[in-house]
């Protein structure tokens, strides 16, 4: 019997790195997933998609869906819930993950660049997190499960800490923040849970310039207690414990996976 059994979850940004590790441990506990990825045109744009499709494949297609939808859109967002839902008949958990990051001073910062982390990063998450919560309750319950829905959304430390050239970054996590707490009170009457994860620094692509570079991966692990990196697959294991009914007494929690770093 895995945790998720019976479960139908939504995550978007799964075609590599955390996502990636969350999507294939839902499926390992049970769950049907829905693989999101951005779509698009261009040698990227084919990679995600062959990445989505691989990691359905490590699923098993009969219990994977892979989506292309770019999150900060409200009718691709809809178009992929109702995907998920013909597919699989319902929603039970939605994983806001997808996220992107750009580095530059903030004097600097263009409105076109500011807007795009903002879209992904907070409005994304906005998005998933109002059209899965509406078919949450739009669906029959479950007989013997208290929760309608779980939101999970990731994160990060820089929820909380400043981190100078990624102010659009902390900006919107910091936002992510607050949208939990704010909705833990609202969604608490509707057995709804929504809970962040922060991770700090973890093995993904989004870090491989800093793992690649002797010099740059010193001076992060000098910054982290712990002494390595996180992976991906411990991210996934709290994922699958917010996911589960195991977690049903939790709400508006952030829960740091740092080693120490915000201390």
């Amino acid at each position: 019997m895995g945790q998720l059994d019976g479960k139908v979850a939504l995550i978007t940004g799964a075609s590599s790195g955390i996502g990636r590790a969350i999507a294939l441990r839902f499926g390992q506990e049970g769950a049907k997933v829905v693989v999101n990825y951005l779509g698009g045109e261009g040698e990227k744009a084919d990679a995600r998609k062959t990445q989505a499709d691989e990691v359905v494949a490590g699923i098993g297609a009969e219990n994977a869906l892979a989506v292309a939808c770019d999150v900060a859109k409200r009718d691709q967002v809809q178009a992929m819930v109702d995907a998920a839902v013909a597919r699989f008949g319902r929603l039970d958990v939605a994983v806001n993950n997808a996220g992107i990051e750009i580095k530059k001073p903030f004097l600097e910062v263009p409105d076109n660049e500011w807007d795009l982390v903002l879209d992904v990063n907070l409005r994304g998450p906005f998005l998933v997190t109002q059209i899965a919560g509406r078919q949450f309750l739009a669906q029959d319950a479950i007989a013997g499960r208290e929760t309608r829905g779980k939101i999970v959304n990731i994160s990060s430390t820089h929820e909380d800490i400043p981190f100078p050239d990624y102010t659009s970054y902390c900006v919107a996590k910091g936002g992510l923040r607050m949208l939990c707490r704010d909705l833990s009170v609202y969604f608490a009457p509707m057995k709804i849970n929504i809970n962040n994860i922060a991770p700090g620094a973890i093995a993904t692509p989004i870090n491989q310039h800093v793992l690649d570079d002797p010099e740059e991966s010193a001076k992060a692990l000098s910054e982290i207690p712990w002494g390595r990196f996180g992976t991906p697959e411990e991210v996934a294991s709290m994922a699958v414990f917010l996911a589960s009914e195991q977690s049903n007494y939790v709400t508006g929690s952030t829960f740091y996976m740092d080693g120490a770093l915000a201390g």
